[in-house]
């Protein structure tokens, strides 16, 4: 088998075994303890719903192997703020002076080609090239600039997800 590593945006809330097997309408083996602590899991990033009254795909963790692998979208690390904002969320430092800065990628017309005027053509150069995502930063001011991270932005653990992150 092969070696994976995940990142995944859930919703979660604690659930025992067999409150989990109560609501999918389940026998709760005997093999099983129906007071094993865990969380009932909804995956919001696709996938056909399994459950009426959810939008996504529902299952349920044991609370050790939940807890290994999530956290809550709050005191997150610089990579999984990265990792997040992959997915669609806008996040932000707790420490931040300005009222409603945060940062989320902007993805350009990926598949289009820009092309410079003909004043600003360098043969050397050429005259066109492909626009990529950046990193860009909502500033206090309403207004949109690139950003890059200082190095206490990436060593820091104070990272959130801030508005709703796409599904």
């Amino acid at each position: 088998m092969k070696t994976y590593i995940g990142t995944k945006v859930i919703k979660a809330t604690p659930m025992t075994r067999a409150a989990y097997n109560q609501l999918r309408g389940w026998v709760l083996p005997e093999d099983e303890s129906g007071a094993d602590a865990g969380y009932l899991v909804e995956y919001i990033d696709g996938g056909k719903p399994n459950l009426d009254g959810y939008d996504g795909y529902v299952s349920w963790s044991p609370k050790a192997q939940f807890e290994g692998a999530y956290r809550e979208t709050t005191g997150l690390t610089f990579g999984l703020a990265i990792e997040a904002m992959k997915k669609g969320a806008k996040v932000a430092r707790v420490g931040w002076n300005g009222k409603g800065m945060w940062l989320r990628i902007f993805t350009p017309f990926a598949d289009k080609q820009f092309h410079i005027t003909e004043h600003e053509a360098d043969p050397k150069y050429g005259d066109s090239g492909t626009l990529i995502p950046w990193i860009g930063m909502r500033t206090a001011t309403n207004q949109f600039v690139p950003w890059l991270a200082s190095q206490t932005d990436m060593l820091a653990d104070d990272w959130l997800c801030v508005g709703a992150v796409e599904a």
